[in-house]
């Protein structure tokens, strides 16, 4: 088995995981593969989390294995955790990543959710982490002639009373009227804190990021696609009714929602590549998301561990070859990391980063 060397990059294989949506097409020839779009729709990064599936309980999709070895990434961390985390993350979060990163590719329309915010998380299912989450679109294309869009926050006047009328009398067209429809393009970033309820639509193709848990509430009892949504992937175990306790009724207008919801990048210029902060401090101490460009060459003194999936290009990191859809761990205990681009192939990378400490 190969030795692995916690001061260097190491490197990881992803994994996909089965949904209830179809998609996953766009990831596919991301990876220079021709796929079909099936309900294996997402891949996930530097996760050490397992995805909760009715019916798949059995199988272990979602984490991500460190390549040429049999070991999976949490297995990896929770055998040293400070030398891979830091200390003080360690000493925070113990063994958790505090973070997990997904590309996403939605060929049909995601059913209506919400996710826990923390306080509602230690509530009802005793997790230190809710499911705050950031959506950057990367990609887009036409479904059925319509333009990629999503669904988010409440309307004004949604009270949980009219939200679990709908749900008991599965009026969809009602659902969706709840919520503010927007159309998505292409660099558009948004945050979806918890408690906020939501969709992805059709065409959608981004990088997701988001607090390490799975919890998500559905209101739609059939997806899109006619998949029945089994009760526990409605209710995660918490009974038809409790699940509406995981929502927030504070429902704004049109603009006030695009205003608390939708983010703008920061970007900044460096010698040699350029950085566009996707998700920064600012913006929430959760996580951060980065989009980064070398055109020749790129020093980042590492302080604290984070993620790198290479979206095109080639080149090198610490000497080791890269090109389009690898991707790495960068422990705590690798203190310096060198990109260099090969000649007139700049690189793209991904760099996902955990909370703020």
């Amino acid at each position: 088995m190969k030795t692995i060397n916690l001061t260097q990059p190491i490197r990881l294989i992803t994994s996909r995981a089965w949904r209830t949506y179809l998609g996953g097409s766009m990831i596919s020839t991301l990876h220079g593969e021709a796929g079909k779009d099936s309900h294996f729709p997402e891949e996930w990064l530097m996760s050490t989390v397992a995805a909760r599936n009715s019916g798949r309980e059995h199988i272990v999709e979602g984490i991500s294995r460190v390549a040429g070895t049999d070991l999976t990434l949490d297995e990896l961390v929770n055998a040293a955790p400070s030398m891979l985390l830091g200390e003080q993350h360690a000493a925070k979060y113990g063994n958790s990543l505090g973070v997990l990163v997904k590309l996403l590719d939605a060929a049909e329309r995601l059913t209506l959710q919400v996710h826990p915010t923390r306080a509602c998380a230690k509530k009802l299912f005793n997790s230190e982490f809710g499911k705050t989450e950031c959506w950057h679109i990367i990609g887009e294309r036409k479904i059925n002639g319509e333009a990629p869009c999503i669904y988010i926050g409440f309307r004004e006047g949604i009270t949980r009373e009219k939200w679990k009328r709908c749900f008991d009398e599965q009026d969809i067209p009602a659902m969706l009227s709840c919520l503010h429809r927007v159309e998505v393009k292409k660099g558009d970033t948004f945050i979806i804190r918890g408690g906020v309820p939501h969709g992805i639509g059709a065409g959608c193709f981004l990088i997701e990021i988001q607090e390490p848990t799975d919890y998500t509430v559905r209101t739609e009892r059939v997806t899109p696609s006619g998949l029945a949504v089994a009760d526990f992937m409605c209710h995660q175990g918490l009974g038809f009714d409790r699940m509406f306790d995981c929502f927030a009724y504070d429902g704004a207008n049109f603009e006030d929602t695009l205003s608390r919801y939708r983010v703008e990048p920061i970007c900044e210029k460096m010698d040699g590549y350029t950085v566009k902060h996707i998700i920064y401090r600012e913006i929430t101490d959760m996580f951060s998301l980065d989009m980064v460009t070398v055109n020749s060459s790129a020093v980042f003194i590492n302080k604290s561990f984070f993620g790198i999936y290479v979206m095109s290009g080639k080149g090198r990191i610490n000497g080791e070859p890269i090109t389009a859809c690898d991707h790495f761990f960068i422990p705590a205990s690798c203190k310096e990391v060198i990109v260099d681009a090969a000649e007139d192939d700049p690189i793209s990378f991904i760099q996902c980063f955990g909370p703020q400490l």
